[in-house]
């Protein structure tokens, strides 16, 4: 049996956020992957043709580089740096309008005007008031629940009445929220598409607080990417545990939790070998997987077993890489200077295509969102080897259907035909191609269920205090000195680091010899309350 002070489980992003955070206050750390990689969703590989390095699932960052946690931890100073593209993103519609979010609020209010006069210095108004705000809404967003500190900065800049009126509009869906603020469709679709990287539709209540909140970090901090792919991110976060002493085992694959009196003491893993965790064990890992597979029902309460059997995960996603010979030959050139490029209807062609994916039926046109990391990094390939992705979300019928499947190619033919007619010539530039659909995605990482990408649906009843389930929306679990890392726990998925540095925390005050066993007898106290 080896002993460490903590184990965490899983080795992506938000498990190495973890481990990093417990190695720098000096305890012993060994992290558990399961596949024969490190990085979870944040890794870089040769998948469409040799030669041609894609980044395997996310590949930019508008939270990494604005996550107060990211930048604590001084990953630059390990190997990352951020690059970005001429302009943040563009959305093009059916018709081929295209709007445009530039680097600075003058070129997005300039590109929106030409929808609306008007809307261009309401742009401008709305990302001033955020800059007003930024700092401690970001601290309150990635911080534990509640947020005391930050949320007292956020009211004393705003004020109680402005506060009040920033809240009410965020509970408003993304499309009556872009009706409010503006009047043509260039700046609402700005809101709308950005509200779709999430599964949310953009009628739904709340969904309006997903598209402001992108935007308006994306307008501040861009959609940047990993100089080098997004393999650096998760390389950086390595070399730094390293350095601490921290050990990452990959190939083991937890198989169960011990648990004694109420209190995890270590792991099992399919081989054979045992951990034994003196401090704590942290799981970067879906909810249900951590509470069902690997504690058991039997160690949980009844009433949060009962809760389990509402979590529902969002929606499952097919994502395409495409190896090129040369640059996305775009017919309008705007599209060519944006990383991200949003592919899809106007804000009742959005509406449409979500009202499909909720009647678990094939939208006639799919929003897609398209990358071409090359854009913002230039040097990370060798001239004449571009890659470009896009991903799009599939029915919930879809999460067991793999590559070869024909539903899945149809959907295939559908954004490559719509590719075809923003940018003729692009499939003659094609020297490789892969396609992930659900099947595929969750085999290469179990984290990602169904091919959901985020670990729980983005509707308001499974997120704060509901998420994962009905609780304290804290890292902290029902049994003692086990904790929830992974984006199943608030804040939620995105290369953020919240979920991780929150376990972390958590782990860091219930092992406290003067706060410990206060802060544990509270957690007890409030889970109580709750079960």
């Amino acid at each position: 049996m080896s002993s460490v002070d903590a184990v965490v489980i899983g080795a992506g992003h938000n498990g190495l956020v973890a481990a990093n955070l417990l190695a720098d206050a000096g305890w012993d750390v060994v992290v558990l992957e399961a596949t024969a990689h490190a990085g979870g969703a944040v890794r870089s590989g040769e998948i469409a043709a040799p030669g041609h390095s894609s980044d395997l699932c996310s590949s930019f960052y508008p939270f990494g580089a604005a996550s107060p946690i990211l930048s604590d931890l001084e990953l630059d100073r390990y190997g990352l740096n951020w690059r970005h593209s001429p302009t943040v993103l563009s959305h093009v519609t059916s018709r081929d309008d295209v709007a445009v979010m530039g680097r600075d609020a003058a070129t997005t209010a300039e590109s929106v005007s030409e929808f609306a006069t008007a809307d261009g210095e309401a742009w401008i108004e709305l990302f001033t008031q955020w800059e007003r705000i930024s700092e401690p809404l970001r601290a309150a967003i990635f911080a534990p629940l509640p947020p005391v500190v930050p949320a007292a900065s956020l009211l004393g800049r705003l004020g109680t009445a402005e506060t009040l009126r920033l809240v009410r509009r965020l509970l408003l869906s993304v499309r009556e929220l872009g009706e409010e603020l503006f009047s043509g469709e260039g700046a609402r679709l700005l809101l709308t598409g950005n509200a779709l990287h999430s599964d949310v539709s953009p009628e739904g209540t709340g969904s309006g607080v997903y598209g402001w909140l992108l935007a308006m970090i994306g307008q501040e901090f861009g959609f940047p990417a990993a100089s080098g792919g997004a393999q650096t991110i998760t390389d950086a976060l390595l070399t730094r545990l390293r350095e601490r002493g921290g050990i990452v085992e990959t190939n083991a694959a937890v198989e169960r939790l011990v648990v004694g009196n109420g209190k995890v003491l270590g792991a099992i893993t399919s081989d054979g070998r045992s951990w034994r965790a003196h401090r704590a064990v942290l799981a970067d890992v879906p909810a249900t997987t951590l509470y069902r597979d690997l504690v058991g029902v039997e160690h949980l309460p009844g009433r949060m077993v009962a809760d389990l059997e509402n979590f529902r995960f969002d929606r499952p996603v097919l994502k395409l890489d495409w190896a090129l010979s040369s640059a996305v030959p775009w017919k309008d050139h705007r599209l060519a200077q944006s990383g991200t490029v949003h592919i899809g209807g106007d804000t009742g062609g959005l509406t449409r295509w979500a009202a499909s994916l909720a009647a678990d039926e094939v939208p006639e046109e799919p929003f897609i969102l398209f990358g071409q990391p090359n854009v913002a990094d230039p040097y990370r390939s060798r001239p004449g080897k571009q890659t470009a992705w896009a991903y799009t979300h599939l029915p919930k019928s879809f999460a067991k259907l793999s590559a070869d499947d024909d539903r899945i190619m149809a959907y295939v033919d559908k954004i490559e035909s719509r590719l075809a007619e923003l940018a003729p010539g692009f499939s003659s530039s094609v020297v490789g191609r892969s396609v992930q659909a659900p099947v595929e995605l969750s085999v290469k990482n179990p984290s990602m269920i169904g091919g959901a990408l985020g670990a729980g649906t983005s509707s308001p009843g499974q997120q704060l205090v509901f998420r994962p389930v009905v609780g304290l929306g804290r890292a902290d679990t029902p049994i003692d000195r086990l904790y929830l890392a992974g984006a199943a726990a608030h804040p939620g998925p995105g290369v953020h680091g919240g979920p991780g540095a929150n376990a972390a925390k958590a782990a860091l005050r219930r092992s406290g010899r003067l706060t410990g066993d206060l802060y544990r007898a509270a957690i007890q106290g409030a889970h109580r309350l709750v079960y």
